[in-house]
Formats: C-alpha cells, structure tokens, sequence
C-alpha cells in the first residue's frame, strides 16, 4: 500500500489562537507514538500567525484512519472544534517517490 501524506490547514479565531495552538500540541506526542505513524508535523504561518499546517505522513490509510479514530484526536476536534475562524482544509496525497 502506498504511503500517505496530509496537509491540513487550520485558522484560528484571532482571540483563540494561543488556545488552539495548545490543544494541537498535545496532540504531537500521542499522535506520533501511534502505530503507522511516519511523521508529524505542527507548523505556525509566520506573517499570518492564527494559520496552522499539520503535515503528517502515515504508513497507509488504515493507520490515517486510525488515528482519525482515537480518542485523543475526537477529544482535539471537540476542543477546538468552536474555535476556528474557518472550517478546516486538508488535502490527502499518495506519495509517488
């Protein structure tokens, strides 16, 4: 099976950008002790800094939707599910090479 890359973007609302960016940090440790988890990946928009990027790649997309499953990404969608200024953009890449 082909690995899998995500690129998601996520915008905070500007008074609850310090909040969202901590319940995605605590995402980071769980995240990358999954099974299948190649990598992951917070990065912050330096001139736009309520823009967050997770880039994440997984062995194959059962582990993705295993992760998507778990309990401590329900409980990071839940938290900051009312704090985002727009509704999430992810994009799901084959990685060819």
């Amino acid at each position: 099976m082909p690995k899998i890359t995500v690129v998601a973007k996520l915008t905070a609302k500007p008074e609850a950008v310090e909040q969202v960016k901590n319940e995605m940090l605590k995402m980071i440790a769980p995240t990358r002790c999954e099974h299948g988890c190649l990598e992951y990946h917070l990065h912050q928009d330096v001139q736009a800094p309520a823009v967050f990027f997770f880039y994440e790649n997984w062995a194959d997309m059962a582990a993705l939707d295993r992760h998507l499953g778990s309990p401590h990404y329900r409980q990071y969608a839940e938290a900051v599910g009312g704090l985002l200024a727009e509704k999430l953009v992810h994009k799901l890449l084959e990685m060819t090479a």
